[in-house]
């Protein structure tokens, strides 16, 4: 996948299972996940150069991007604006 522009593939991380105190999470009660990692990246826009690289793991917002399915696994793609943070 090249994303085109200031767009991003995120691989979303898996939810959560468990909690800290060891309760299990059923499905139904799973929250989607914040972090991924960043696994394509677009050129950028009108000569604005991207600041995530390939490999970093971010954060985004909850409702960002748009969800996709790629031989078998789940993205996410997003503007580069729709992250918050690089960990």
């Amino acid at each position: 996948m090249k994303p085109i522009n200031d767009r991003v593939v995120v691989k979303p991380a898996p939810a959560e299972e468990t909690t800290r105190g060891g309760i299990i999470i059923p499905d139904t009660a799973k929250e989607k996940p914040q972090r991924g990692e960043v696994i394509a990246v677009g050129p950028g826009k009108e000569g604005n150069l991207m600041t995530v690289q390939i490999g970093d793991t971010v954060l985004y917002g909850k409702y960002s991007g748009q969800e996709l399915q790629y031989e078998g696994e789940d993205y996410l793609i997003m503007r580069e604006d729709d992250i918050l943070v690089v960990l």
